[in-house]
């Protein structure tokens, strides 16, 4: 154990009384034992403990255990170093030099902020106290505990659910078709392959009756946020893997915010990525979002399942995206039953065959 000025040892109650969050949840207290508290670069993936400084944005931090806990100044919580793109909320990353001092997710991740949707409060004002360490004094990670790789490769259909943007629909097509494929009696697993950590996307995937879920957390990052393409692409490949080595038959994958977005853009335009795709389900606001989005799916040799999302809250949208598609549409309601949701997989496993 180190012992200079820059250490002091984490004490048990502390660490309890302290608010520990989800994107941290793969670290056991066991683990956490020093603070450093100087003479450290922050890494994304790095546990923080930080003392809570003024409440913005996000006045509750998500637990491990998935409670929103309401947080107040003075609290100490655990979170996570990392960066974030979020075009409703916060584009905020790690900067040289600098300790996080914002907390820009709920789900815990410590950052700073470079600019934020006119529509959201400034971020929640973080003191940070210092790198959890081991007891060798090493920084931990979220890394350090993430799943391994699986050695052998096991069948699995993938079914992506993508869209135009933030909140566009995605999360809540793809658990209505999680919902739709369990109630067949099919063990449909669910991964949400990029992003920033929180747990709210695979609770919903659990209470949808998925067989398994993962996130790209559980493979070591807190964001996907600037990590490179062939990074994205292990992450991909290790989570549709382990839902296969689970037992799941069919994945239903989701990748976060739209096409636009630099990392989305640039893992959907990966081949291997691609060739893993049975078929795909495109969310939008409008007609015309859903319309370019497809087309920009289809040149990169996606095979195209229907179409989903915000826009099938209006009638006249889903005229129009048929009409310009030749597509299907599928609400909610009709994601979430049981033989609508077995016909769509077919129709993928019909189109993959075929090609």
């Amino acid at each position: 154990m180190k012992s200079n000025q820059l250490y002091q040892t984490l004490d048990r109650e502390r660490l309890a009384k302290a608010k520990q969050s989800f994107a941290t949840r793969r670290v056991a207290m066991d683990d956490m034992v020093q603070l450093k508290a100087g003479d450290w670069e922050p890494a994304a993936g790095d546990l923080l403990l930080a003392q809570i400084e003024s409440l913005g944005h996000h006045p509750r931090l998500e637990l491990t255990t998935g409670r929103r806990a309401s947080m107040f100044p003075g609290d100490e919580i655990i979170v996570c170093c990392g960066s974030r793109y979020a075009p409703d909320q916060f584009e905020a990353e790690l900067q040289n030099g600098h300790w996080p001092t914002d907390l820009v997710a709920a789900g815990g991740i410590a950052s700073n902020q470079l600019s934020r949707n006119r529509r959201t409060k400034a971020a929640t004002k973080i003191v940070p106290l210092g790198a959890i360490c081991n007891s060798e004094g090493t920084p931990l990670n979220v890394s350090d505990f993430a799943l391994k790789k699986v050695e052998q490769r096991q069948p699995i259909k993938v079914i992506l659910v993508v869209g135009t943007s933030m909140t566009a629909g995605k999360t809540a097509s793809a658990a209505a078709l999680v919902r739709g494929l369990s109630q067949q009696g099919i063990r449909v697993g669910a991964a949400k392959v990029t992003g920033t950590g929180a747990g709210r996307d695979p609770w919903l995937m659990i209470d949808s009756g998925a067989h398994s879920v993962l996130d790209f957390t559980d493979a070591g990052y807190p964001s996907t946020y600037k990590v490179a393409t062939a990074e994205l692409e292990s992450i991909a490949h290790n989570l549709i893997d382990h839902l296969a080595h689970d037992g799941c038959e069919v994945a239903v994958l989701e990748v976060a915010d739209g096409l636009l977005q630099p990392e989305t853009a640039a893992l959907l335009a990966a081949k291997s990525f691609r060739l893993r795709v049975f078929g795909t389900l495109f969310t939008a606001y409008d007609a015309m979002g859903a319309v370019s989005g497809i087309r920009w799916l289809q040149e990169k040799g996606y095979r195209m399942l229907g179409m989903g999302g915000r826009m099938t809250m209006a009638p006249l949208a889903i005229r129009e995206a048929k009409i310009a598609t030749g597509l299907p549409v599928y609400g909610l309601g009709q994601l979430s039953d049981g033989p609508t949701a077995e016909a769509l997989v077919r129709s993928a496993d019909v189109q993959h065959k075929a090609s």
